[in-house]
């Protein structure tokens, strides 16, 4: 009979297994649904914004007669041209320009054609701003300017999150120490942005005691040898990282510390002290990972925050990435680049939140996938 049961309860663990799958599938394509229309709403609003319901469009044609006038008036050969002459002479090349740019049709469908091309990262020509090399293409500028930024967040964000949780998981253990009280008055400091720790940084040791650069991403010109680059290349990201660090650090320690002292008073914590069983087996199944979920979550919440604050970040340290990017193209109005950058902002954030859907159904069994029951 042991024999008959247990191949009846087998079909039946892998019947739930592959429930649980869909329920997880279908929960995955609502959420991804979901993200993509968040996504060419807040696209599209950027291209109007960027656009200025069509007043670029205007500044731009009278740029383009001012060009076509200069090139026209600056040419030898067409010195010999009656003032009609040349007239027509810019009216045609004004014309042409016009005509590629497409800015003879109306805005609306315009902003349409933008909008599929910017979602297929078919972001077209910059018309001020190239890359290091050259290129004029927005997608070469963007990849150009992209890894600078995922190093310097991803590398202060990691530090911050394992800095914090092992950090908070030390402090829960010394609750009312010295140092657990000044962790918890230094928390408020957390208000202020990573760009405002940045700027008295800079201060500090760029200026008042000159030991680390004020700004870029490696020394000028580049140090010749693998390891000298990473290393001038490491000098330049102290600076940024500790601003972020300084702005997150005693907050995330705070909120998680707390997490970890709910956690470690519950009754089954007590029943695994009163069994003997060491404290650290203790702190890893039943204090960690039950506050595994909400700290992750709070952890991506502040990522957001932080990819939201790029712009200034790297614009105060020089921080060639895609937020000075995005400042730079503001400045020229160069609507290509901008639309550009607000694109993969949006892919990033998106994937961010994404990200912690999964990670927060896959963390916590309490969570309904699909509306099913777990």
């Amino acid at each position: 009979m042991s024999r008959f049961g247990t191949s009846n309860r087998v079909p039946a663990a892998r019947r739930g297994g592959w429930r649980d799958l869909r329920r997880l599938l279908l929960y995955t394509v609502k959420r991804l649904l979901a993200l993509f229309v968040t996504v060419v709403v807040g696209v599209y609003l950027t291209i109007v914004i960027a656009n200025m319901g069509g007043q670029v469009d205007d500044l731009r044609r009278v740029q383009i007669r001012s060009e076509a006038a200069e090139v026209v008036r600056a040419d030898p050969a067409f010195q010999d041209l009656s003032s009609q002459e040349r007239n027509e002479m810019i009216q045609r090349q004004v014309a042409l320009e016009v005509e590629r740019l497409r800015l003879d049709e109306p805005f609306l469908v315009r902003s349409v054609d933008y909008l599929q091309r910017a979602l297929r990262l078919d972001l077209g020509r910059a018309e001020q701003m190239h890359s290091d090399l050259g290129s004029r293409a927005v997608r070469d500028i963007i990849v150009e300017r992209l890894p600078a930024t995922l190093l310097l967040f991803g590398t202060a964000n990691l530090l911050i999150f394992f800095v914090s949780v092992f950090v908070a998981l030390w402090l829960s253990r010394r609750y009312g120490s010295a140092l657990d009280r000044s962790v918890v008055a230094l928390a408020p400091t957390s208000a202020a942005p990573a760009w405002f720790y940045g700027i008295f940084l800079i201060l500090l040791f760029a200026f008042v005691a000159p030991l680390l650069p004020a700004g870029g991403m490696v020394a000028v010109p580049p140090p010749e040898g693998r390891w000298a680059y990473a290393l001038s290349m490491v000098r330049h990201l102290l600076l940024p990282v500790s601003a972020m660090l300084l702005s997150q650090i005693f907050i995330s320690i705070y909120s998680w510390r707390t997490f970890f002292l709910i956690h470690s008073s519950e009754d089954y914590v007590e029943m695994a002290r009163a069994k003997g069983l060491p404290s650290r087996l203790i702190e890893r199944r039943y204090i960690l990972r039950p506050t595994l979920a909400p700290i992750v979550t709070s952890f991506l919440l502040m990522l957001i925050g932080l990819w939201s604050g790029a712009i200034i970040l790297e614009q105060v340290f020089n921080w060639p990435g895609l937020g000075s990017l995005l400042f730079q193209a503001i400045g020229h109005r160069d609507t290509p680049v901008i639309i550009g950058g607000v694109v993969i902002f949006a892919y990033l954030l998106a994937a961010t939140v994404f990200l912690l859907d999964i990670l927060y159904a896959v963390l916590d069994p309490r969570v309904r996938l699909a509306g099913g029951r777990q």
